[in-house]
């Protein structure tokens, strides 16, 4: 078994009043797919470090900002090498992948341009859709079915002549399915297409190589699997291609132009940025290289199949997905590729709301857990949860096998008393 740094109990940064267990306070978070926690003491150090040295980054020759400056690029050098990125200009930082995606999605399109999505997409690439929708442009959302899953022989179907890219998230928040990036790259190449990714759920977790899955643009958070601080995250922006800036101001450089600079990666970042946050993020994505993706990767598919072994056939839990990766006999390091799931499993218990099932957890066992609809209304709507929602378990490097196994004992009783 892979040994961490911090488990649940030892040293525990957050106290939680409703759970004692051995005579100490702790909380078993399970809720990862919104943010990671705790964050590895390289993300606390670097960001102290940074309060105590950073001035603004481009805003002057002393120290400070050169400190700066420094900075974000050698965090961009981490991140190109990270997604395999031409060169680390083509990365530029964002608060977030809504803002991401947001721009890629307002800076490409004009009225009068298809786009392709799916009902998997999480609200910040369906609204940014819709708004864009509302200005003439033509969206086609390919249906998912009782399990989450897309037909990607659909695709061939709803191609339009003026259609000019392919948006879809690499897995979903809510299901934990892993949408096949391979044969959706296969479409938009024999096509000349666009291929965005949201990146949301698999940055830092399962590996991504931007120019081999012949992705043109990339939106990422740093607060999720790259173990950052909230507050960061980025685009990668394939090198020919250029993208309408969602934001324009200063930039630190030709501040006597009327227009922004166009060339990346100041083209789509106006005003100062994140320094403090964007050191964190460096300092999560060092410990993801210590660490290792693979290892991540492997670590968390344990736990999730654990899971879902002891509360399958649970009477009164009703699990939301595609499972079939997990009675695949082949061994983890074998599925890197290809795994067919993250680490998150949907599900209700009983007959009780998610909310309701939440609301125990947390306050009988001091499980943290996601209810509700989470972003993504179309995949409610596809696993027929629309009213109800559903119960998130999202699982991180630092989640023990010791709170996989009183999780499940948690649904047992939950759905037990239920009955």
């Amino acid at each position: 078994m892979i040994r961490k740094s911090w488990s649940c109990g030892e040293k525990s940064p957050v106290l939680h009043p409703g759970y004692i267990r051995e005579g100490k306070t702790a909380m078993i978070y399970m809720d990862n797919a919104a943010t990671t926690f705790p964050k590895p003491p390289e993300t606390e150090e670097a960001m102290l470090e940074a309060i105590h040295t950073l001035g603004n980054a481009g805003r002057g020759a002393h120290s400070a900002s050169l400190s700066a400056s420094r900075l974000l690029f050698e965090t961009r050098a981490q991140l190109a090498q990270l997604f395999h990125a031409e060169d680390p200009s083509c990365i530029a930082f964002t608060q977030n992948t809504t803002q991401g995606l947001n721009t890629a999605i307002d800076g490409l399109f004009k009225p009068g341009d298809h786009v392709i999505t799916t009902a998997c997409e999480h609200n910040s690439v369906l609204r940014p859709l819709y708004r864009m929708q509302a200005k003439g442009l033509e969206v086609t959302i390919l249906p998912a079915d009782r399990k989450g899953r897309i037909d990607y022989n659909e695709l061939e179907k709803v191609l339009q002549p003026n259609t000019r890219a392919v948006i879809t998230t690499h897995a979903s928040n809510v299901t934990g399915n892993v949408t096949d990036l391979k044969k959706v790259s296969a479409f938009t190449r024999r096509h000349n297409l666009l291929f965005i990714v949201d990146a949301a759920q698999t940055a830092g977790v399962l590996p991504i190589d931007v120019q081999r899955m012949y992705i043109d643009v990339l939106c990422f958070p740093g607060h999720k699997g790259l173990y950052g601080p909230q507050g960061t995250g980025g685009i990668y922006v394939r090198r020919e291609l250029r993208v309408r800036p969602l934001m324009v101001g200063g930039s630190g450089v030709h501040s006597f132009d009327r227009e922004h600079p166009g060339e990346m990666p100041t083209a789509l970042e106006a005003g100062t940025m994140n320094g403090h946050g964007i050191a964190g993020l460096s300092g999560g994505l060092e410990f993801l290289k210590k660490t290792g993706l693979e290892n991540i990767r492997l670590h968390e598919e344990h736990l999730a199949r654990r899971f879902y072994e002891k509360i399958r056939r649970i009477p009164g839990v009703t699990l939301y997905g595609d499972f079939s990766s997990y009675e695949d006999k082949k061994e983890c390091r074998d599925r890197a590729e290809n795994p067919g799931r993250v680490a998150t499993i949907a599900l209700n218990l009983a007959d009780l709301s998610s909310a309701e099932a939440a609301d125990l957890l947390s306050a009988d066992y001091g499980i943290e857990v996601r209810a509700g609809a989470h972003c993504a209304p179309l995949m409610h709507e596809a696993l027929g949860t629309k009213k109800r929602g559903a119960v998130r378990f999202s699982f991180s490097w630092f989640t023990t096998e010791e709170e996989i196994d009183l999780a499940a004992q948690a649904i047992q009783s939950i759905v037990s008393d239920a009955g």
